[in-house]
């Protein structure tokens, strides 16, 4: 098998973590993330950490460095130090977080709420238009 690079790696996880298959995940403070992952092409596990991507998947986030392990157990408690230690630290925002999953993919269109149409869209003539055009017509004919 083939060596990746550092870049490929961190690509495959940030991949991977943003497809929902990290195991584990929690919010650092300063808005950074780390997260437990399986590779399903390899047997070890990995710890990644990473800040917010703010450039939609153009640049790896800033301070964004990952830990490999050969072998899942201990990938697993490697992420439970980090837990610990982040928790002693006061960094801890909240464990098994799902804050920033996806950011830097778009694919689809925006989910809104069903009634957002006829709030936001001037084009939508709602009840209040053909009431007010239907009270004109009846104060003319009282004229």
């Amino acid at each position: 098998m083939q060596e990746r690079s550092e870049e490929q790696i961190i690509s495959r996880l940030l991949e991977l973590e943003n497809s929902g298959q990290a195991e584990r995940r929690a919010e650092l403070s300063g808005e950074r993330y780390i997260a437990l992952i399986q590779d399903p092409d390899t047997t070890g596990g990995y710890i990644l950490q990473h800040g917010l991507d703010e450039t939609e998947g153009a640049e790896v986030p800033e301070g964004t460095e990952f830990w490999d392990y050969e072998t899942w157990d201990e990938a697993r408690q490697a992420f439970e130090q980090l837990l610990r230690e982040a928790r002693q630290a006061g960094e801890l925002v909240e464990d098994d977080s799902i804050e920033g999953i996806g950011d830097s993919e778009t694919g689809g269109a925006e989910v809104r709420d069903r009634y957002s149409a006829s709030d936001e869209d001037p084009l939508v003539a709602g009840d209040e238009r053909q009431d007010t055009i239907a009270e004109d017509a009846d104060s003319e004919d009282a004229v």
